[in-house]
């Protein structure tokens, strides 16, 4: 069964009912258990059910016209949150969290034309050292490669790149931009349709030629005018082929860095503890409706068996139903597999990346699955977002955490 994103439709179902005073209307999405951590035998299809009233004498839908204006707002805010010239590093981690490589990077993201016309361009550098002989025996120049990313825009946003866009929060999800960066940054011809001519940054390993599922989340900081980009690259058998960072910041100051700790206990330790937040569910698309609110309460804390617990606790704010979900996983190195094939890919910084161990078997037995991205920043708060893909491997819908330790 093919899983590979290649399509570029949504397989949301609507089904509506009006009365003059409400209308109901139940979206068909795949299930995000308790909001954010998985069951071990997830279903591949829940049922939101949404309520809303209608004012008397006008249409309980948006024109035309709001749609539209709704679409390019979203397109303006993520168009403005994105641009500026970005200083960062780029960190590359093979399957279970080692790193592989580290390097400089700088972004320039600029716009063009307005309203419907509006264009998000980007162009990537990444700082190569070249050694070349001087007079005094040795000097090394630095180059900077170039590379040109995919544009966004109202018709690529929605169609191609499947977003998961939340303004207030300043978080996203995306998939084309990154298959862009692969193409002309980690595989430079290998393709063939972008071949330049130029050659691959140095000293990077390659990901699969051709990779099933390649997706973004990028959090930005509580704090200051930063972010991190993650990047999940699965090869086509369904396994984790490796995993991207991009640490970046508006400024011309120095780098941001991750912390070069390679002991185990110092990236597993800051997220033990109890959390309590709120999560927001959105629809994949430009319009981002909200289809799910939650509270959520998770604790997690190893045992004497040096195992590590997990119990999340979710009350949805509609509906007010608590769920519970306990989870057991096995800690080897930079590596935490649970009970139920979900793995947490531990990372320096305070961060980690989520996503089942086998995707290729989720979608053989027909079950959505789901891509997590956690930044704690500080101590004591972190942000989460999570992408869910149906069994076609289409992003249907992502959702953001904002949780702080007890």
């Amino acid at each position: 069964m093919k899983y590979e994103i290649e399509k570029a439709h949504n397989t949301t179902q609507h089904n509506t009912t009006m009365t003059p005073s409400s209308i109901q209307c139940s979206f068909s999405v795949p299930k995000l258990n308790t909001h954010g951590f998985f069951s071990a035998n997830p279903k591949p299809i829940a049922s939101f059910r949404i309520r809303t009233r209608a004012s008397s004498g006008s249409s309980p839908f948006p024109t035309l016209e709001e749609e539209a204006a709704m679409s390019i707002d979203n397109l303006r805010r993520f168009i403005n949150l994105n641009s500026g010239k970005w200083n960062g590093s780029f960190y590359q981690f093979d399957s279970r969290g080692n790193m592989l490589q580290n390097l400089s990077t700088k972004l320039s993201a600029t716009s063009y034309g307005e309203d419907e016309l509006m264009s998000l361009i980007q162009t990537l550098y990444i700082k190569q050292p070249s050694s070349t002989t001087s007079i005094s025996g040795d000097h090394t120049d630095v180059e900077w490669a170039e590379y040109k990313i995919k544009e966004t825009n109202m018709f690529t946003v929605d169609k191609y790149q499947q977003i998961g866009f939340f303004p207030s929060e300043r978080a996203f999800s995306l998939r084309y931009q990154t298959a862009g960066m692969l193409e002309n940054v980690l595989r430079q011809g290998v393709l063939g349709e972008d071949d330049t001519g130029e050659e691959s940054p140095r000293n990077l390993k390659l990901p699969s030629r051709r990779p099933s599922v390649v997706c973004e989340n990028c959090l930005y900081s509580l704090q200051r005018d930063m972010r991190t980009r993650a990047f999940h690259i699965l090869e086509p058998k369904g396994t984790v082929d490796m995993l991207i960072l991009f640490l970046e910041e508006r400024s011309d100051g120095s780098l941001p860095v991750l912390d070069s700790s390679t002991d185990v206990k110092n990236r597993i330790t800051p997220f033990l503890g109890k959390w309590k937040g709120h999560s927001i569910t959105k629809r994949s698309g430009v319009y981002g409706s909200t289809i799910a609110n939650a509270d959520t309460v998770v604790l997690q804390e190893m045992d004497d068996n040096g195992q590590l617990i997990q119990d999340v606790t979710s009350t949805s704010d509609v509906e007010n139903v608590t769920t519970n979900v306990h989870w057991t996983g096995t800690i080897s190195d930079y590596l935490v597999a649970f009970d139920g094939g979900y793995q947490m890919i531990l990372l320096p910084g305070g961060m980690y990346m989520g996503c089942p161990c086998d995707i290729a078997k989720s979608v053989a037995e027909s079950k959505s699955f789901h891509l997590e991205f956690c930044w704690l920043e500080t101590p004591d708060k972190r942000q989460r977002l999570v992408r869910t893909y149906d069994v076609q491997g289409l992003a249907v819908s992502s959702t953001y955490f904002l949780e702080t330790k007890l």
